[in-house]
């Protein structure tokens, strides 16, 4: 038997900062991982490829602060890429800081409009930012109490930021928040691939398409720290070392490979966890890194209300994004692609139609003939050379499962649909990986293999996520705290729903 002070079930990115908060703040800490590496779908990869989480746009240097990393640290120190969106032409369309420029250097004549559009949506996503950085209004808590002041006052700096904007600016931003971005792009851009580019931005890992409602939301969340992408300097894999090494830094004590079975009660208090291998470890705060239904699965059905239960097993979380990983001869240029372009981040959305159009396959269970596509060129450590794709549309529920027969369809659907504007690519590829939605939700324990863990729909964001009356972390029995992607503010490489939720274990148990 162990004592602790705290138990995290599941070693993400969210695991490690909520273990890692609340070591520095005195806890006797202890995180546990089922599988032999840390880091969830961050450092997720299969026989030596990329792993599936491949860039940064939306990591929280609060969040990396508040565990003693330095946002500058040389890990993190990577310039922001560009981002490419491939054309059938020849003529790719680059967009960066500075504006949209075609491949050959000349500025798009769509360039001006592009970046008032997305200055305005980043400024958006600075005001939902400061909501992001704490549990959903609306608690309990007494307006004279610490934390009722902290959250008025948090309320009244976004209440200034809105008013900043101009009453026309804040019309605006209600106006579009909750909107969907098939409209609001193409009233300030025509169809083509500078709006399509913006489109996919809005639904990558959602069972979402532009013209659902609150894909606004999603695109200004991904937009929430600046719409700068990077990738780490070494990967994805050394930006999850370094938050195990300041966990090990902080003193948390870490368990990989150990899967726990069953979270134990008394009293409906927390009491600690019991794991496969048969040892008990006792704390009286477990914060869950799982999706709510496998947390309610290890407690038991008895530690909840019935009208909790069916909310738990309501919670929509249909993952649609498989990992295609094309393994290359070499390091050769990729065809039809200028090398300077070659390791920026490559999109295929030739218009704001395409991307509805992908989507529609998804409704009916069916594979999308016609993907949407973001795409690295990377070289893992021993050496090999890979195009690490995202394909958006690959539902987990397709019709007839994940068969073998399936996955190589989708593999040959990918090479074919990035040929359109890399000609001859196949000739270059040596190998393929394919790492579906039932296998991300297999390793990861992602619910469909769902990145969020839980749909960003209107109905499961904010006081709503992932379901009314589970907004602010807490769950059911006295010391048991959700700290995972299903929670306020959702997932991605953010880290932010780990810190809020061990801020609220503090809170609740200082």
């Amino acid at each position: 038997m162990s004592q602790f002070d705290a138990i995290v079930i599941g070693g993400g990115v969210n695991g490690l900062v909520a273990g890692t908060l609340l070591s520095r703040h005195g806890k006797n800490v202890c995180i546990i991982e089922k599988s032999n590496r840390f880091g969830g779908m961050a450092s997720y990869s299969v026989d030596g490829g990329p792993t599936l989480a491949h860039s940064l746009y939306n990591l929280s240097p609060r969040a990396l602060s508040d565990i003693g990393i330095d946002p500058q640290h040389p890990v993190l120190s990577g310039k922001p890429v560009s981002t490419v969106s491939l054309s059938e032409d020849g003529r790719h369309i680059v967009f960066n800081s500075e504006g949209v420029f075609w491949s050959e250097g000349a500025k798009h004549p769509e360039s001006d409009a592009w970046s008032d559009l997305t200055k305005q949506l980043i400024t958006y996503g600075g005001l939902l930012r400061q909501l992001a950085e704490a549990s959903p209004p609306g608690g309990q808590k007494a307006i004279l109490s610490r934390g009722g002041l902290n959250e008025f006052l948090r309320l009244a700096k976004l209440g200034r930021g809105l008013k900043k904007l101009g009453k026309s600016e804040m019309r605006r931003f209600l106006q579009v928040v909750l909107s969907n971005v098939y409209d609001i792009v193409l009233d300030d851009l025509s169809e083509g691939p500078v709006a399509g580019m913006l489109a996919a931005d809005a639904i990558w890992g959602s069972a979402t398409g532009p013209r659902s409602p609150g894909t606004v939301f999603n695109l200004i969340y991904r937009l929430g720290h600046g719409g700068n992408i990077t990738q780490p300097a070494g990967g994805m894999s050394a930006l999850t070392d370094l938050m195990v090494e300041a966990a090990q830094k902080a003193g948390c004590v870490l368990m990989p490979e150990t899967k726990v079975s069953r979270i134990m009660l008394h009293d409906d208090t927390v009491s600690g966890v019991a794991t496969n291998d048969g040892r008990t470890l006792t704390a009286p705060i477990v914060l869950s890194n799982l999706a709510p239904r496998l947390t309610s699965r290890m407690t038991g059905p008895s530690a909840f209300d019935i009208e909790t239960m069916r909310r738990v097993r309501s919670i929509r979380a249909l993952g649609t994004a498989a990992k295609v990983n094309l393994r290359l001869k070499d390091d050769a240029a990729l065809p039809g692609l200028p090398s300077e372009l070659a390791h920026e981040r490559l999109i295929y959305a030739p218009s704001v139609e395409y991307v509805e159009a992908a989507f529609n396959p998804a409704k009916y269970r069916q594979m999308s003939k016609a993907p949407v596509i973001e795409a690295f060129k990377m070289q893992t450590a021993d050496g090999a050379n890979w195009l690490s794709t995202i394909v958006q549309y690959a539902s987990s529920d397709i019709e007839g499962g994940w068969t073998q027969t399936a996955k190589e369809q989708l593999a040959q659907i990918t090479v074919e649909t990035l040929s359109h504007a890399l000609p001859g690519l196949s000739d270059q590829i040596s190998g393929k990986q394919v790492i579906t939605p039932d296998q991300i939700e297999g390793a990861t324990g992602a619910p469909g293999g769902h990145w969020h863990h839980a749909e960003m729909s209107l109905d499961q964001l904010l006081t709503l996520r992932p379901a009314n009356g589970m907004a602010r972390y807490s769950m059911g029995p006295k010391g048991l705290f959700q700290c995972g992607a299903a929670t306020h503010p959702g997932g991605d490489v953010m880290g932010l729903a780990g810190r809020n939720a061990a801020l609220a274990a503090l809170e609740a148990r200082p």
